[in-house]
């Protein structure tokens, strides 16, 4: 494969741009109201479209696996009775619904639609998918003792991280206690940089508040061959 093993270091920050979340017709903060678009780039669906076309089981599919939104059915139904007379085009619009389904704030810091938004803007643009692509070519391009650096900022990514990192380190779980460990007999294509994940520090969130999520995973490219993906 063309550019593979040359790199010496990959970085993924997998944080929404601040500049993309203060830009209002981007669609992505319901704090300033906006186009309900979402998209990183100009191509595909966009929120719009598929909160007023998805059916409602599949939107509260996408609401409770991308925004982990405990009361996704709910906020679905709703969503899909209300597009009948009107549907939705602005982001303000449907924060403010989500907010009015929910039965307001009752005192949360955080604002009754944020998992929501969060879950439309993953699926608008397939972040996980794209995150899963990114690591197995990260995997490709860097050579024996490259360095991989990713940044999360949600509990999603974390895990794909996590795993992947885990996996290719030889790391995995051993499964059932009942049945015997299988070994995957491919060797560890990294090593991890160091245990767990590390987060900011007091100084770095005092500057960057949006520091609060993030966490930082790392590892080191070993000589083992790439793992083949499966089909």
């Amino acid at each position: 494969v063309a550019g593979e093993g040359v790199a010496d270091g990959v970085a993924l920050d997998l944080g929404v741009s601040s500049m993309q979340l203060d830009e209002a017709d981007r669609g992505f903060s319901f704090m300033r109201d906006g186009p309900l678009d979402m998209r990183m780039g100009d191509q595909g669906e966009t929120a719009a479209d598929l909160v007023n076309t998805a059916e409602p089981e599949d939107l509260a599919r996408i609401l409770w696996v991308y925004g982990e939104e405990k009361k996704s059915r709910r906020i679905a139904g709703a969503i899909a009775r209300r597009r009948l007379q009107q549907p939705f085009t602005r982001t303000a619009e449907l924060a403010d619904f989500i907010e009015g389904v929910l039965g307001g704030r009752r005192g949360a810091k955080a604002h009754p639609a944020t998992r929501s938004f969060q879950a439309l803007r993953i699926a608008v643009n397939d972040e996980l998918g794209e995150l899963e692509a990114g690591l197995v070519a990260a995997e490709r391009v860097l050579k024996p003792g490259g360095r991989l650096a990713v940044v999360t900022f949600h509990s999603l990514e974390d895990r794909i991280v996590k795993a992947f990192l885990a996996e290719r380190a030889g790391r995995m779980p051993g499964g059932s206690r009942h049945l015997p460990q299988q070994d995957d007999p491919r060797a560890p294509s990294f090593s991890l940089a160091f245990n767990g994940a590390r987060t900011s520090e007091q100084v770095e969130l005092d500057a960057n508040p949006r520091a609060r999520s993030a966490k930082l995973r790392a590892a080191v490219r070993t000589e083992a061959p790439v793992w083949k993906v499966a089909a």
